[in-house]
This record gives C-alpha cells, structure tokens and sequence, in this order.
C-alpha cells in the first residue's frame, strides 16, 4: 500500500467518525428543546428535513420554523440512535440509523416510546460536513408509555 492509498483510507474513516458526530449534534440539538437556532448550524443552506406525518422543511428558515412548532408539540425527548451504515463517496455521504427514544407531548403531558429509521444525505461545505437531507422514516413504532407496544402491535 503507498502513501495515496493510505491517505485516502485514513480520509475515509475520518468522514465516517464526522458524520458520526454530525449525527450525535443533531440528536443533542434535539434534545435541548428542539433548539432552532442551533438546528440550522448543522444544515447545509438548502438542507431538507422530512418525515411523513411529521413535517417537511427546505431550506434554513423553513427547518428552524419546523423546529419551532417541535418545542410548541414535545416538551422532553430522548433521541438515541444506533448501528449506522455509512457510505461516503469524496465530499458526499449517505448514512442509514436506527432510531428509538422516549418523548413526552405537551398535549396532555403524554409519554410516548418512538422507533424509526433515519435515512440521510451528507455533504462537505468548506471542509465541514453538513446534513443535506434527513428523512424519518416511520415511526415504525409509537407507543403510549404506560402500555407499552406490545399490545398494540
């Protein structure tokens, strides 16, 4: 193996640990009260954030107002994901998650556990990587706390 090889190895496994940890802010920026002005720092200029039967935004404002009205619905959440698939290709990244976490609805002070899946576009701008389009897919799973899944499924 030379130098370039090695180089472009190296290079690789960096932008996975990036994402990695673009993926983490992500799930503390939502934790922290669905904060909207950080959310869009993690955003590239035209990012996308979409789940269905949840919301679509495009763009800076649009993903911060999104996140607004997420404080005004969910009073406390738990994002937790897990067991990424990565791929990059150079400046670009695609990323699958699973996601599962307890929330509580301000409507009601209802608890819930969600699960769902994470399917996501990762671009480099300026050197730092971006989230380009998060998409939710599901929620495979939403459960009222106190019952639990088990039953409804």
């Amino acid at each position: 193996m030379d130098l370039q090889d090695l180089a472009k190895r190296i290079d690789r496994l960096e932008s996975i640990e990036a994402v990695k940890q673009l993926k983490a802010t992500y799930c503390a920026i939502c934790d922290d009260n669905h904060n909207p002005d950080r959310i869009t720092t993690i955003f590239a200029e035209d990012g996308e954030w979409e789940g269905r039967g949840i919301g679509h935004a495009k763009g800076h404002a649009a993903i911060r107002e999104l996140f607004v009205g997420f404080q005004q619905a969910i009073s406390f959440s738990q994002h937790m994901v897990m067991n990424p698939v990565i791929e990059v290709n150079g400046d670009r990244a695609t990323a699958t998650w699973y996601f599962f976490g307890p929330f509580t609805m301000r409507d009601g002070n209802r608890a819930l556990w969600q699960a769902a899946r994470y399917n996501d576009d990762y671009v480099k701008v300026n050197g730092v990587w971006k989230i380009q389009h998060l998409r939710v897919k599901g929620p495979f799973m939403s459960a009222d706390y106190a019952t639990g899944w088990a039953a409804k499924r």
